[in-house]
Order: C-alpha cells, then sequence, then structure tokens
C-alpha cells in the first residue's frame, strides 16, 4: 500500500504528520512511526545504502490481469492449499480487487482455508460478507 504512494520510497521523508494519518487501514500508531521513520535521517541513509546494494526503492507499475475483481475487497484465512497467502494477494491486486487485513462490513469475500478459526466465525456473523473456498476464487479470476 505504501509503495503505491510515492515514486521513490525516500520520498516519504517529504510527508507530514497529517498524510501518514491519512493513509487507508492505518491507524495513529503506524502513522506514527512511519512519520518517525521517515524523518529519521539514518533510516534514509539506510535505504539510500539499500539502493547503493541493488535493492529497488522506485516504484514500479503495477500491470493488471484483469478488472475481474474491481471494487471487491478479500480476506483470506486459514490454511491455503493451492496458493500462498502472499500469491493469494497478488491474485487479487492483479485482478483489481483489495486486500483487507481484518473481517469487517467493509469485507466483501472470505476465502477460507482449512481449520479457519476466528476470522471465518465473525463473517459469517455479518450477513454482507460471502464465504467461499479457494476454488470459488480461482474461478472468480478465470
Amino acid at each position: 500500500m505504501l509503495a503505491k504512494k510515492v515514486n521513490k520510497l525516500t520520498d516519504f521523508q517529504y510527508w507530514n504528520q497529517e498524510q501518514y494519518n491519512e493513509l487507508e487501514d492505518v491507524g495513529p500508531k503506524v502513522a506514527q512511526s512511519l512519520f518517525q521513520f521517515f524523518t529519521d535521517e539514518d533510516s534514509i541513509k539506510l535505504i539510500e545504502e539499500l539502493s547503493t546494494l541493488g535493492v529497488n526503492i522506485y516504484k514500479t507499475e503495477e500491470v493488471l490481469s484483469s478488472s475481474k475483481l474491481e471494487g471487491k475487497s478479500f480476506l483470506f484465512t486459514g490454511t491455503l492449499t493451492q496458493f500462498s497467502r502472499d500469491e493469494a494477494k497478488v491474485l487479487v491486486e492483479k485482478n483489481g480487487g483489495k486486500n483487507l487485513s481484518a473481517v469487517s462490513v467493509n469485507l466483501d469475500f472470505l476465502i477460507a482455508g482449512e481449520k479457519a478459526g476466528s476470522k471465518l466465525t465473525k463473517a459469517q456473523k455479518i450477513p454482507t460478507i460471502q464465504v467461499i473456498g479457494e476454488d470459488d476464487f480461482l474461478r472468480m479470476i478465470e
């Protein structure tokens, strides 16, 4: 999410506290931590040093595979068998969807793997959330 906001990672050093507070899915404590990190000279030097060692600190254009999931939000829970959690998140983003980190009324789909726990229980109490399996998710992006 942060990587999409600037062209170069060190650009965050020019942000003010309010800009961090306005980030979606970032609370006040995390916003404060981000602000402190990116205004610290040693942190910026470290990022620049990593860049000279080959770490890409520039924004890369993300190419969508499709817009099949546009306007929809997803959360994965339990043990996934067909892809890793990171791979699943990439699939969502490449198809225009959004990944959420918690169950809320803003969630459209909960993909429940094996041994899904409290997130599944919570999602089942919110009627607008559709609980689906991995196969159903993959059919959505075919």
